[in-house]
């Protein structure tokens, strides 16, 4: 079976096409493709309040090929997710039916909860070692996204308006900041040491240049350290030095701010990097209601 999932955010598009097999009667999920199109939608929306011309073309082109790809795979199933940047434009609705009409891809735009959801459909903390508590954290364009999950169970989620593209835009306040640590001091906590998963593009970045290997975690102070350095660089020096594309660069020193201050608040040492997406939660959420419905 061929799964594809697009997670349209705030910062790029992405598309993931997975085939999953049984294994030991086990679903076994194997990437095929993934396409990401820095389309930067929160660069308009964020302060101008919708999609400008150039980005509503971009975003209506960038579905045709993700069209043709997913009929070249032979996708049997798919779901294409927007989030935060589609949430507040203005015309997000008119873009949707125009990608529905010229690529027939149909957009859903979903809420902050639904989103930290998707990230927590990947079950990476199942596997992990149940004497500890696990909060998820994804990092976006326009919002970072909490779960936490304890005992088996998901017990909290929350979604913010803090991203990397907002931060980029001077767009968020004092008070962003300060209802986001009284959230998490007053709903992360446990008896359980806490380590946290990081997901999203740049924790994926940070942790490929650590030479960490897979399955170990990052500390804390690595993340700090690895702030400093970055925010001591223009974006040109960072591209330079660490050979990152330009959309990298200039965002990466703003997810690492909230990493770290998300962790710090937690009172968290440790961060686990999987390497997963709100796309993979995605292919995960269409495998598991077409079970269900078996």
């Amino acid at each position: 079976m061929k799964i594809a999932a697009i997670d349209i955010g705030s910062n790029a598009a992405r598309l993931l096409i997975n085939e999953v097999k049984i294994n030991n009667r086990k679903p076994e999920f194997i990437k095929l493709n993934l396409l990401r199109i820095p389309l930067r939608l929160g660069m308009d929306v964020f302060t101008l309040g919708k999609i400008g011309e150039e980005r509503e073309t971009m975003v209506i082109d960038s579905m045709k090929i993700f069209s043709d790809l997913m009929k070249v795979y032979k996708v049997e199933h798919y779901r294409a997710c927007a989030t935060s940047a589609m949430r507040d434009a203005a015309n997000g609705q008119e873009i949707i039916d125009e990608v529905k009409r010229t690529s027939g891809i149909n957009i859903e735009i979903i809420s902050g909860d639904e989103e930290a959801g998707l990230v927590f459909e990947n079950h990476i903390a199942e596997g992990l070692d149940n004497e500890f508590a696990y909060l998820y954290i994804d990092v976006g364009g326009g919002s970072t996204e909490l779960t936490f999950y304890e005992n088996g169970k998901m017990i909290y989620e929350k979604s913010f308006n803090i991203g990397t593209i907002r931060l980029l835009n001077n767009l968020v306040t004092p008070d962003n900041w300060k209802d986001m640590k009284e959230e998490i001091r007053k709903n992360i906590n446990s008896k359980k040491p806490i380590v946290a998963i990081g997901s999203g593009g740049n924790i994926n970045k940070v942790f490929s240049m650590s030479k960490t290997k897979d399955g170990k975690p990052m500390s804390l102070t690595h993340l700090k350290k690895v702030y400093k350095a970055f925010d001591d660089l223009t974006v040109d020096e960072r591209m330079t030095k660490y050979n990152l594309r330009e959309d990298r660069a200039d965002v990466l020193v703003h997810a690492l701010k909230v990493f770290n201050n998300v962790m710090s608040w937690s009172e968290i040492n440790r961060i686990f990097v999987p390497k997963i997406s709100v796309a993979d939660g995605l292919i995960h959420n269409i495998y598991s209601k077409l079970q269900d419905k078996k």
